[in-house]
């Protein structure tokens, strides 16, 4: 057992690093742009801060009268999620809903401009976006989730 928990332990500490990488960014000679994880010697090099626009906490808040008008959300207990294919709280949210047997319409928005119109206009800056009856639900936890849709 001893030997298992040094094991852990050594891993632990050589993937620490890879965990906190940075992300590098500079121009070469010709004007070509390049990203890598190690630094360049180069004076136009500069660190990328990376955003991974999805939610980390989970808001909930009511349609507004002029995003309720869209017609795909005009049924009450309708549940339509505005998704990502890499976003993990999105694959969770599918995973429940199947789980819980509870229908849902989804849209991937990098791959359907409606979609993004659409999650634009209900004034969506992360995924996933869900949206139940006249409630809008940023991100996704299934105890928020619940509050929403068990209402009546």
């Amino acid at each position: 057992m001893e030997r298992h928990a040094t094991l852990s332990f050594v891993i632990y500490f050589i993937c620490l690093p890879l965990c906190n990488a940075e992300v590098y960014k500079w121009t070469d000679n010709n004007g070509r742009v390049h990203f890598g994880d190690r630094p360049v010697d180069s004076k136009s090099l500069e660190t990328v801060d990376i955003k991974i626009n999805s939610y980390q906490s989970v808001t909930i808040e009511p349609l507004t009268e002029t995003q309720s008008d869209n017609e795909d959300i005009k049924i009450d207990k309708k549940v339509i999620m505005y998704s990502t294919s890499w976003c993990s709280y999105c694959k969770k949210a599918r995973r429940y809903f199947k789980a819980q047997n509870i229908p849902y319409r989804e849209f991937d928005i990098e791959n359907n401009a409606q979609a993004k119109k659409r999650f634009k206009s209900l004034g969506g800056s992360g995924v996933p976006l869900i949206l139940v009856g006249k409630h809008k639900v940023s991100g996704f936890n299934e105890k928020s989730f619940k509050q929403v849709y068990d209402k009546k």
